[in-house]
C-alpha cells in the first residue's frame, strides 16, 4: 500500500480533523502518499483531491468539523457513480481508501469494498449509533455541549419556577438524550426507543412540582414522534388546563460545531492511526473502533445495516434518579 486517500462523510463530528492529522501523519511514517479527498464521496466521483503532507494537517487538531468537507452524494448510491469513483482512484494510483463517518458512510465504504478496493472505517458519529464501536468520535464533545445547554437551562428555570424541553441530536438514536438527561438531572427523557405521551409528560411534571422542585425539565431526541415541536404544540393547547406551558430549546447543529475535548482528540487519533496501520500492513474491509478500551477491527459485514441497540438499563436508571 503506497497510495491512499481518505475522506470524510455524512454529518460532520467534532475529532473528525484530528483522525485526519493521525491519518496523513501515520500513513507517511509508512512512507505512503496520502491523498484527501474533499467533500466525501462526491469528491471521488468528481476527482476532487490533493496531495496532503504533515504541515497541510498541522494545527487542524483543535478545530471543529473537517477541512475535507462533507456532502451528500446521490450519485454515489449508483452503480455508475462508484464505478466512475474507482476510475477516478485508480488514474491517480490510488490503492486503498480510508472512510471517516457513521453508518452511511461506512455502507458506502463497504460498497466500494466489494469493488475491490481495500478500504477501512474509522467509527465517526455523534449519534453514536454505529454498530461495532462502543462510543464513536464526536459524542463526547457533542454531549458535553448538550449538558452545558441543560444546566444553564435549569438555572433559570428555576429562577422562574418554568418547565423547559431540550431537544438534542441523534437521528433516530436516544443515546445522546439518554445519556444527557441523567448527566443533567432531568424530570424525564423521551427518546425513539421508549416514547411517552405528552399527558404522562404533563404528570411528570406535576408530581416534581409537587415533590418541592423549582423547575421541570425534559430532554427530548429529535428523532422521537413526540419530538420538541409536538411537545411545545400540546402544552400550548392545553395551557388553561395545565397551568403553565413549556419552554422548548432545539440544540440542533450547535452540538456539531464544538472544539473537539480531550477525549475525542485522542479517540479520534487513536482510531485513526490503526485504521492507516491496518490498511498498510494488508487487511481491509473493516471498521475500525472503541471496543472495550481498545481501537478494534470489525469486519464490514458485521456491522453494515445494523443499528447499535441502547442500553434501556440506563433508561430505567433515569426514571428512577429523577424522583
Amino acid at each position: 500500500m503506497k497510495r491512499i486517500a481518505v475522506l470524510t462523510s455524512g454529518g460532520d463530528a467534532p475529532g473528525m480533523n484530528a483522525a485526519i492529522r493521525a491519518v496523513v501523519r501515520t500513513g507517511l511514517d509508512y512512507g505512503c502518499t496520502i491523498f484527501g479527498v474533499h467533500d466525501g464521496y462526491r469528491g471521488l466521483i468528481d476527482d476532487d483531491m490533493q496531495e496532503l503532507g504533515a504541515r497541510d494537517v498541522g494545527g487542524i487538531i483543535q478545530q471543529g468539523g473537517t477541512m475535507l468537507g462533507s456532502a451528500r452524494c446521490p450519485q454515489f448510491k449508483t452503480e455508475e457513480g462508484r464505478r466512475q469513483a474507482l476510475d477516478n482512484l485508480g488514474k491517480r494510483g490510488i490503492d486503498g481508501l480510508i472512510v471517516i463517518g457513521g453508518n452511511g458512510s461506512q455502507t458506502g465504504a463497504y460498497e466500494l469494498n466489494k469493488l475491490g478496493l481495500p478500504v477501512v472505517g474509522v467509527a465517526s458519529t455523534i449519534d453514536n449509533d454505529l454498530a461495532g464501536s462502543d462510543i464513536t468520535i464526536g459524542v463526547d464533545t457533542a454531549l458535553n455541549i448538550a449538558l452545558e445547554a441543560i444546566d444553564r437551562l435549569k438555572v433559570t428555570a428555576s429562577s422562574h419556577r418554568r418547565a423547559f424541553a431540550v431537544e438534542v441530536m441523534g437521528r433516530d438514536s436516544g443515546y445522546l438524550a439518554l445519556m444527557a438527561g441523567i448527566a443533567g438531572g432531568a424530570e424525564a427523557v423521551v427518546i425513539p426507543e421508549a416514547e411517552i405521551a405528552p399527558e404522562r409528560l404533563e404528570t411528570i411534571l406535576n408530581e416534581a412540582y409537587e415533590r418541592g422542585k423549582k423547575h421541570g425539565l425534559i430532554v427530548v431526541a429529535e428523532g422521537a414522534k413526540n419530538n420538541g415541536e409536538k411537545l411545545k404544540e400540546y402544552f400550548h393547547a392545553h395551557k388553561d388546563r395545565i397551568g403553565f406551558e413549556l419552554r422548548v430549546t432545539i440544540l440542533g447543529h450547535v452540538q456539531r460545531g464544538g472544539t473537539p475535548g480531550a477525549f475525542d482528540r485522542l479517540l479520534a487519533t487513536r482510531l485513526a492511526a490503526k485504521a492507516t496501520r491496518t490498511l498498510c500492513e494488508g487487511q481491509s474491509g473493516v471498521l475500525i473502533g472503541w471496543l472495550k478500551g481498545v481501537a478494534t477491527p470489525t469486519p464490514y459485514p458485521e456491522i453494515v445495516g445494523k443499528h447499535k441497540p441502547l442500553d434501556m438499563d440506563l433508561f430505567q436508571l433515569a426514571d428512577v434518579l429523577a424522583q
